[in-house]
């Protein structure tokens, strides 16, 4: 076999519309736009948003709230009963360990924020961005660390 042998397979390909040019193709005269107006124009149309004068929605809405430059942080939420259901006592809970048992997804290891939901049975060492003061208190309260990591 040599390179010049080479074909597509039968049916995977199709040629495309050639509009415009001439009577012959079917697709002559007006090349599929109709008869005139706007949008039968060279270069004609109108911009995304535009009603034809009418108030466009985007301008009807109410317009509320702020976001900084650079956007908000999107914190990864654990909450402590489902650590504690998942790690055994001295165990380091980080944002990777929390990666591997599953209770965040990938993308959100840049972010992850610790919540005081359920009772700390057994002392854990726990690594976050972020950590509600309660999940604070009853992860020292049951003998463990809090270290908080710069995100």
């Amino acid at each position: 076999m040599r390179l010049e042998d080479l074909r597509p397979a039968p049916g995977s390909t199709k040629k495309r519309k050639r509009i415009g040019r001439g009577p012959g193709s079917g697709h002559g005269k007006t090349a599929g736009k109709g008869h005139k107006g706007q949008k039968a124009r060279s270069g004609g149309g109108v911009r995304p948003g535009f009603e034809g004068g009418q108030m466009p929605l985007y301008r009807r809405l109410p317009k509320r709230g702020f976001v900084p430059y650079g956007g908000k942080t999107e914190f990864a939420i654990v909450n402590l009963k489902d650590v504690v259901a998942r790690f055994a006592a001295g165990s380091v809970v980080d944002p990777d360990s929390l990666l591997q048992a599953r209770l965040i997804k990938k993308a959100d290891r840049g972010a992850v924020k610790i919540l005081g939901e359920g009772d700390v049975s057994h002392a854990l060492t726990v690594r976050a961005h972020k950590i509600s003061e309660s999940a604070r208190r009853k992860v020292v309260a049951a003998g463990g660390r809090v270290e908080v990591l710069q995100a």
